[in-house]
């Protein structure tokens, strides 16, 4: 065991990998540091080594090589202290459809070691925090796919851990449910939750974390506060080109032809041009595609997001 008391991290990683059975490495010697009380997020698209650095946190993945340390307990040595110290949340519903919704909070605060007062008060506050006190008494199975979430949240954190990981926890969410389980967790970190969730929204990834790590193949990208990721950038505006034709010499034009143009990418059937300085561009972008004979159909200018950051970094759609 160690101590970062003194550095009041809550999860650090030393060089963790993971290589699967063929040679395929999910995970390449990741350093990272998670602080008390903060919402950290690892961003990355489908297949970056997310879920698999969450499932060697949370001891349901052996590291091949590298260390892992949750509330200073490495969770490789000694993964039965480490699982008092979790809550996890799956991308899957876990929760027993055997039982009501009070009864999957209840017996898991049992499992954990409360007496049965304790858990019978503490189901009910989680209840009524998670906005699911009127349906206590109901099966799982009648629950909507935003209740059983935030059900599985509540479950997750009913033995007080001093971490909480959730693997993309609004992946498949109706908007509404998605922002109501944002305001839970909101209110979570505010009463100084640590919480470490995976993600590939962008959205989710700005609106919740204090940091985040922007990880692809498992290698480390970026790690920063993501006001700090999108300054980084050095971009006034992303802007967005949809026109006729071959959209890869669009983009070559646009790149030769428009002042200021740091990255200019043909990706998913639209042009993508980041721009250091905003005024005068979008007029220019169109009478540069028009000279060389492209009619430009939709144009739409935005803020750097961590889109922008992603694809910076490695030229794809962060969605892939």
């Amino acid at each position: 065991m160690v101590d970062d008391e003194v550095t009041g991290d809550v999860i650090r990683t030393e060089r963790l990998t993971k290589v699967y059975p063929g040679g395929i490495k999910a995970v390449d010697e990741l350093d990272l540091s998670v602080r008390r009380g903060e919402i950290f997020g690892l961003l990355g698209p489908n297949g970056a080594g997310k879920t698999t650095t969450a499932g060697m946190l949370t001891t349901s993945v052996i590291p091949t090589a590298g260390r892992a340390f949750v509330g200073g307990v490495d969770v490789v040595a000694h993964p039965t202290a480490a699982k008092q110290l979790i809550g996890v949340v799956p991308q899957t519903n876990t929760l027993d459809r055997s039982l009501t919704v009070r009864e999957n909070l209840y017996f898991h605060g049992r499992f954990f070691g409360m007496n049965a007062k304790t858990a019978r008060a503490e189901a009910d506050r989680l209840l009524e925090q998670f906005r699911l006190a009127d349906r206590g008494g109901m099966e799982v199975l009648a629950l909507s796919g935003g209740m059983a979430q935030r059900l599985m949240v509540a479950r997750a954190i009913m033995h007080h851990p001093a971490t909480l990981f959730l693997d993309e926890p609004t992946a498949g969410l109706d908007p509404q449910s998605r922002i109501a389980l944002w305001e839970i967790l909101g209110e979570l970190h505010g009463g100084g939750q640590t919480i470490l969730l995976t993600t590939h929204y962008m959205e989710e990834a700005d609106t919740l974390c204090d940091r985040v790590a922007i990880i692809d193949h498992g290698r480390l990208l970026a790690l920063d506060t993501p006001a700090e990721l999108k300054r980084s950038v050095g971009l006034d505006a992303a802007i967005s080109v949809s026109a006729a034709g071959d959209l890869d010499q669009l983009a070559t034009v646009l790149r030769e032809g428009i002042p200021h143009a740091r990255r200019v990418e043909h990706i998913d059937g639209v042009v993508r041009v980041g721009v250091e300085h905003i005024r005068g561009v979008l007029p220019a972008i169109v009478e540069v595609a028009e000279r060389h004979g492209f009619t430009v159909s939709d144009l739409s200018s935005t803020e750097p997001t961590l889109e922008t950051v992603f694809i910076n970094l490695t030229g794809k759609d962060l969605r892939e």
